[in-house]
């Protein structure tokens, strides 16, 4: 099948649909957004004008610059207990999302299957389709905090299952997958020969003394764990468009072959900022400032939700709540749009995260927490006004 039959097999995302919706309603305020409401931290940005004044302004090297790749290695070591070998184990991409549809392009099959646990975010499934493959969610559960399970990926797996995409701290559902909730899915993964895509950009984001572990450190797991991450989340660097993928050496070198022929490389100038970032301490005091400002939101919106009769499961990571909003007798998509036109609030519909969202919406509170508390009351007066609760 050709690239422009799959274009046609994936559709616009269910995300941008509802910014559509919500745009020219004036007082809006938007808890769908799934970035930082926070500035790049102002020495980064001025390690990016250094560089520009170094006429850093050329191409790089395909796979990135060798001082982000070895400070990439550094943390990757310290931070993740991973080993790997700069030149050859990791690249730079433009952003995350590449690294899937790129890292798919190096092994996957045509109709070979791909298994997705859903709730998912909302790049996973078009990337298969793109690569030639087919998407297969695997439902989790809100009585088990939205964790994957073993047992869910064996109801689901067959001969033509090649890979499994994880995702710890979750968007959209802020699930952290326990130590040893990854070594059964390690074990799962070698029992089944699979690769295993591990996103991981929110690591830093946890909560309640969490932990956040990376499957690639598990024991005999590395060779076959693509690793994907970005600055997005950790440094407020959404629009920097900065990512990387740890894998194994044929992996990077297949991936890097595919940059080369579509964006060449990712800026050199946002590069030589990134490494100089990861080995700042002011960057990573800059992160604790966020997770502890996250970690504040996290708690106004879990109680108020609760108390206003939407259950909601207390995340542990990322910067997202699930509440469940099934029983108010509307589905995802009328409650979010029912909120955009007489709340002005915007959120997220789960059914735009895969059919086991349905339910539940996505409330994003990477924003500032005068305003989480005036969406909360708006939200509150509709459903009571309207007697959904």
């Amino acid at each position: 099948m050709a690239l422009s039959d799959r274009l046609e097999l994936v559709s616009v995302s269910g995300i941008r649909k509802l910014f559509d919706l919500a745009q020219g309603i004036e007082g809006v305020i938007s808890l769908g957004i799934g970035e930082p409401d926070f500035d790049t931290p102002e020495h980064i940005k001025e390690y990016a004008k250094e560089a520009l004044d170094k006429g850093l302004t050329h191409y790089g090297p395909n796979a990135g610059i060798r001082e982000l790749r070895e400070a990439i290695a550094e943390k990757l070591k310290k931070d993740n207990g991973i080993e790997v070998d700069p030149k050859s184990q990791i690249m730079i991409t433009v952003g995350g999302n590449p690294g899937f549809l790129m890292g798919f392009a190096t092994f996957l099959k045509d109709d070979e299957e791909v298994l997705i646990p859903s709730p998912a975010f909302v790049s996973y499934a078009p990337s298969v389709i793109l690569a030639g493959g087919k998407p297969v969610e695997v439902p989790t559960h809100e009585e088990n905090e939205f964790r994957l399970s073993v047992d869910d990926l064996e109801k689901h797996v067959t001969e033509k299952t090649c890979a499994l995409i994880i995702n710890s701290p979750n968007n959209p559902t802020g699930a952290v997958l326990t130590k040893k909730d990854l070594e059964e899915i390690a074990d799962f993964a070698i029992e089944h020969d699979l690769i295993v895509f591990s996103d991981e950009v929110y690591e830093y984001y946890v909560y309640d003394g969490v932990k956040s572990h990376s499957i690639a450190s598990l024991n005999g797991m590395f060779d076959r764990v693509i690793t994907i991450n970005s600055f997005s989340k950790t440094f407020a660097m959404t629009g920097w468009r900065l990512g990387f993928v740890a894998a194994p050496e044929w992996v990077i070198e297949r991936m890097t072959r595919f940059q080369m022929y579509d964006s060449t490389c990712p800026a050199t100038f946002t590069q030589y900022a990134a490494a100089k970032a990861l080995k700042d301490e002011r960057s990573w005091k800059a992160v604790e400032e966020m997770r502890k400002e996250y970690d504040r939101r996290r708690s106004l919106v879990w109680k108020r939700l609760n108390e206003m009769g939407l259950p909601t499961i207390k995340p542990k990571g990322a910067f997202y709540i699930f509440p469940r909003v099934k029983d108010t007798g509307l589905t995802s998509k009328e409650f979010s749009e029912l909120m955009i036109r007489e709340a002005k609030v915007v959120m997220v519909p789960g059914s735009a995260f895969g059919k086991a969202g349905e339910g539940y919406i996505r409330i994003s509170y990477a924003t500032a927490y005068e305003k989480l508390e005036e969406a909360m009351d708006r939200i509150e007066k509709i459903l009571k006004n309207k007697k959904l609760v």
